[in-house]
């Protein structure tokens, strides 16, 4: 599945429905740009969850403060429009799609 891209105006749109990963990173940080490939490849790799990428900007703010961002990378898991689980920090392959099937499985 293709990595979507949100925005302020466009997050409420891409979490409503199912299981959703934002991946909430800036190009300026190090851990985040080598998180990225991991969280584009894992979305290849399953399907079933939608995989999405916030840009923290000086116009994406309101969102990343709604929902406490402090560091980053920091990826939030929400099931049909409620955030159900965060964690913070780069993450490996496996760890990621350990922490995806257990978000699956609850």
């Amino acid at each position: 599945m293709a990595i979507e891209h949100a925005t302020d105006a466009t997050f409420e749109s891409f979490i409503g429905s199912g299981v959703t990963l934002v991946d909430f990173w800036a190009p300026w940080c190090g851990p985040c740009r080598m998180f990225g490939p991991i969280f584009e490849s894992t979305s290849d790799a399953i399907t079933d969850v939608k995989f999405v990428k916030f840009e923290i900007d000086e116009s994406n703010r309101r969102t990343p403060a709604k929902y406490g961002i402090r560091s980053i990378p920091s990826v939030l898991a929400f099931r049909d429009g409620e955030l159900i689980e965060a964690r913070t920090g780069l993450m490996d392959q496996d760890t990621l799609v350990d922490w995806i099937r257990e978000l699956k499985g609850s």
